[in-house]
């Protein structure tokens, strides 16, 4: 058998990287199947305090997290969504508008907890290292911190559901959000009776999952594999066929 390198000494442990795959594999964007029973403080410090760990640009660290409990603001919330859902189903074609009647977009009222993770993109002043000719990194920052809080929970067996479907100025005035502050997303929080096997929009008809292999170029835009890059294209394409049909996760 052919000698295998050996790994890196700051690779992870096998069980820990495989881990790390699971979480990744298996987040899933929740809906429908949150349950009452309340996040413990603790659980819920450590998933913030993943999320306040992401990377940043400048290190400027632009989100900030407004925690929502209260059923009277998570209605105020619910209005607002209802109000851009109704807006929203009217523009699809007639095949797309019936899938999408009869898809559970958000779990407001029902999650114990609802987060909003906001950039504030003044916070260090108006020059940021590195977003001095790409001036939206700021907010591709605050992305990666829902990233973060995202696997987390996930590997604390919590379920997040991203709802995007709002008005912004009607979502900050119900969240008294300065008009300065962009809302990046709202979450719901909370243990779940399952999570699906599949994306529910996949498992619905709705999109399916692209093939890898399409997406990826060589050197320039457009440029498929070439043929020293056949042994990754056949590894992309082999990992993708165990995912979706066998549900095997990279290790």
């Amino acid at each position: 058998m052919e000698n295998q390198p050996a790994p890196p000494a700051q690779a992870f442990s096998d069980a820990d990287r495989a881990a790390v795959y699971q979480a990744i594999f298996s987040r899933r964007d929740v809906r429908g199947q949150f349950l009452p029973t309340p996040v413990p403080d603790a659980l819920l410090s450590r998933v913030l305090m993943a999320a306040h760990h992401a990377p940043s640009v400048g290190f400027m660290q632009p989100w900030n997290f407004l925690l929502v409990r209260s059923q009277a603001v998570k209605q105020r919330v619910h209005d607002v969504f209802a109000e851009a859902n109704a807006e929203a189903a009217l523009m699809f074609p007639d095949e797309k508008r019936e899938i999408y009647s009869q898809l559970k977009l958000q779990g407001i009222l029902e999650a114990p907890i609802n987060l909003c993770i906001t950039c504030d993109r003044t916070r260090t002043g108006p020059v940021v290292l590195g977003r001095t000719h790409m001036p939206t990194m700021d907010l591709y920052s605050s992305v990666c911190a829902v990233q973060n809080l995202w696997l987390a929970a996930r590997a604390e067996g919590l379920g997040v559901g991203w709802v995007s479907i709002f008005h912004e100025k009607a979502l900050q005035d119900a969240l008294g959000i300065p008009q300065h502050i962009v809302p990046i997303a709202y979450l719901c929080i909370g243990y779940v009776s399952h999570f699906n096997d599949r994306p529910e929009l996949e498992k619905a008809g709705w999109l399916p999952r692209l093939p890898i292999n399409e997406l990826v170029y060589f050197e320039q835009w457009g440029e498929a594999d070439a043929g020293h890059n056949l042994p990754l294209t056949a590894a992309l394409s082999e990992m993708q066929a165990a995912i979706q049909g066998q549900g095997i996760f990279p290790k």
